[in-house]
C-alpha cells in the first residue's frame, strides 16, 4: 500500500512538472506591450508649435517652424513615424531666412528616413511667389527636394504647368515634370 501512493505521488509530481514545462513560454514582448495596444500611439500632443533649428558658432538660427492642431507618436514601431491627422501648417527657411509654406491637411513623417508624405490640398509656395498645389506631395528634407506622382498645378511668375509627375528641388532650379499638360511660359 505505501508502494503504490509513493507511485501516485510520483506520477502526480510528474505530471505537474510536465504541464508546467509546456505551458511556460517566452512573452518578454508580450510584457514590455503592457498598457500599449497593438495599433495605438505611444504618445499624442495637441496644439504643437515645434521648432527646428541649426546651432551656429554662438547661436542658433531656425531652419523650420512645425505647427500642427494634433501628432499621434508612433515610435515604438519597428518603422517610427509621427502622424499629423489634422494637417500641418510648416515653415522652411533658407540659408537668408526667406520662408517657404508648406500646407496639408494630413502628413505623416518618417523618422528613420526624414521624408515627409504630405497628402490633401497640399500648397508650398516659396518667397518668389512660386506656388505648387498637389493631392500628394513628398518632401526628402535630407536632399531638401519635393516630388509627387499624384495630379499637380505649379504657378510662377514666368512658367504655369499642370500634370501628374512632379520632382525638384525646394527653390524650383531644377524642376522636371511628366505627364503635364497647358504649360505656359510667360514673357516677362
Amino acid at each position: 500500500m505505501k508502494l503504490n501512493i509513493l507511485h501516485n505521488i510520483k506520477n502526480i509530481v510528474t505530471v505537474i512538472t510536465v504541464t508546467m514545462f509546456f505551458s511556460c513560454k517566452n512573452n518578454f514582448k508580450e510584457v514590455q506591450q503592457i498598457g500599449i495596444l497593438q495599433n495605438e500611439p505611444i504618445g499624442v500632443a495637441d496644439s504643437i508649435d515645434v521648432k527646428y533649428t541649426e546651432k551656429l558658432i554662438d547661436t542658433a538660427k531656425v531652419k523650420a517652424n512645425l505647427l500642427s492642431p494634433k501628432m499621434l507618436d508612433f515610435s515604438n514601431r519597428d518603422f517610427p513615424y509621427s502622424e499629423f491627422p489634422d494637417g500641418i501648417y510648416l515653415i522652411v527657411y533658407d540659408k537668408d531666412q526667406n520662408k517657404t509654406i508648406i500646407t496639408a491637411d494630413y502628413a505623416i513623417y518618417y523618422t528613420q528616413t526624414d521624408l515627409i508624405d504630405l497628402q490633401g490640398h497640399v500648397i508650398l509656395a516659396t518667397h518668389n511667389k512660386d506656388t505648387l498645389f498637389a493631392d500628394q506631395l513628398y518632401y526628402d528634407q535630407k536632399r531638401e527636394w519635393v516630388f509627387s506622382n499624384k495630379p499637380f498645378k505649379f504657378v510662377s511668375t514666368s512658367y504655369n504647368s499642370k500634370g501628374n509627375i512632379f520632382d525638384s528641388d525646394t527653390e524650383f532650379k531644377n524642376l522636371q515634370t511628366a505627364e503635364s499638360s497647358g504649360d505656359v511660359f510667360i514673357a516677362e
